[in-house]
């Protein structure tokens, strides 16, 4: 697992990536002003390809998943940053859907290391979040890309993505969390994170909004309606993700110098398009249980993955569950009330797990999540959270994440346009 979240036997993931986030002293914000010093002292500040900025509360993961696809479809080399990683930190930053290998990674924490010991002393920390926002803008350089997604980790204008100004912005549905940090309204939230889009960006694209972001955005945004990305619902992921596999299309073709895919091209490498963690299918290794991993944080999100379960299944025979208390656990609570739940609480500094619980809902702590205690809560296990948490799953039952899509793949004779 990766940011914020322990996971990685590299020492220098350790010391470099997480180091100053683990010293931080109680109230502590990471300084934005400290990362704007490193990335002058890594020269990366000025990227010299166009940039697409992903911001929103749920999605962006899909969302730059599809819009890098495009690219890489369209012909360019891709380098996509997600936050957080799936199931380790590698997943972090991709090459054309590609995630960089172990000694790839150290370098670039190396040299991030070498800059930030020189750096001059200043209030705030360095985050996870940021300090792999700046590798992975470092790693483009080197390997000489065409184009860079960029996926936010908390925020808009206040995350390190901001030291990027984007040519393109996706906004993907805000909601209601991060209440007190980045506003008190899921308008107020909305407009912080539209608040990346720069003087030079040239596009804001917006999945649909509830009324009250809509009423708060006002014309800072164009919207993305189903269907407006064109392209047939195969290619298209299933439930929710949907929406924001479009978003991420229509945001991919606003880049500049961005042409359409020749004939075929576009079906080939976006049907590749595989999405781990969300509405995934796994079996339990040694077991004949199978889970269904999707990282739902609010209860429109669990009603849409317990649709899922049962269309395939007709019954779910265990909920495993973890949301902190900043998402929906009501909502969570009030899909899974006629259900076997466990909970999870993640030992992770900047999540708390302390909202009342059912009394029914047994609790575990993370370290109890294997492939051995899946497999004894029965043949269909559903199991829901935050990316932490279904990055955590992803790894205990050993699914595939280090390929996101085939940028090699095939042109189709007579396949689609998109």
């Amino acid at each position: 697992m990766s940011a914020d979240r322990p996971a990685d036997d590299m020492p220098v993931l350790r010391s470099v990536f997480f180091r100053e986030s683990a010293a931080r002293s109680p109230g502590e914000r990471r300084s934005l002003s400290r990362a704007r010093a490193l990335a002058e002292a890594l020269d990366v500040l000025s990227v010299g390809v166009p940039v697409l900025t992903v911001v929103g509360s749920k999605g962006k993961g899909t969302a730059a998943t599809y819009a890098s696809a495009f690219l890489a479809a369209a012909g360019m080399r891709v380098c996509t940053v997600n936050s957080p990683g799936l199931r380790d930190a590698r997943d972090r930053i991709r090459i054309d859907g590609r995630s960089v290998s172990e000694g790839e990674l150290a370098s670039l924490g190396e040299r991030l290391e070498e800059r930030i010991d020189v750096l001059p002393p200043s209030p705030g920390f360095l985050s996870p979040t940021g300090l792999f926002t700046l590798a992975g803008v470092l790693h483009a350089r080197d390997v000489g890309v065409d184009a860079l997604v960029l996926e936010a980790g908390v925020g808009g204008r206040s995350d390190e993505v901001s030291l990027f100004p984007p040519d393109v912005v996706a906004l993907t549905p805000v909601f209601l969390e991060h209440a007190g940090v980045l506003g008190d309204t899921a308008a107020e939230i909305a407009l912080e994170k539209i608040g990346v889009a720069a003087p030079g960006t040239r596009a804001a694209l917006s999945a649909p909004q509830s009324p009250e972001v809509t009423d708060a955005l006002g014309g800072r945004v164009e919207y993305v309606a189903p269907g407006d990305a064109g392209l047939p619902a195969a290619l298209l992921p299933d439930g929710l993700g949907r929406m924001n596999a479009e978003l991420g299309v229509a945001a991919a073709r606003r880049l500049p110098g961005i042409a359409e895919p020749p004939p075929g091209r576009a079906e080939a490498v976006l049907s590749s398009v595989v999405l781990p963690g969300r509405l995934s299918w796994h079996r339990v290794p040694g077991s004949a249980t199978t889970v269904l991993i999707d990282s739902a944080i609010d209860r429109t999100g669990v009603a849409a993955a317990l649709a899922a379960a049962r269309g395939r299944w007709g019954t779910v025979d265990h909920v495993v569950v973890s949301l902190p208390d900043h998402k929906d656990l009501d909502g969570a609570i009030a899909e899974l009330d006629d259900l076997p739940v466990t909970f999870v609480r993640l030992p992770l500094r900047h999540l708390r797990f302390t909202r009342p619980l059912p009394p029914a809902w047994d609790v575990v702590d993370a370290a109890a999540v294997t492939p051995e205690s899946l497999a004894t809560l029965g043949h269909r296990v559903l199991v829901l959270g935050t990316v932490y948490f279904t990055g955590l799953v992803l790894g205990v039952v050993g699914a595939p994440t280090r390929r996101l899509f085939n940028a090699a793949a095939p042109p189709r004779p007579g396949g689609c346009r998109a």
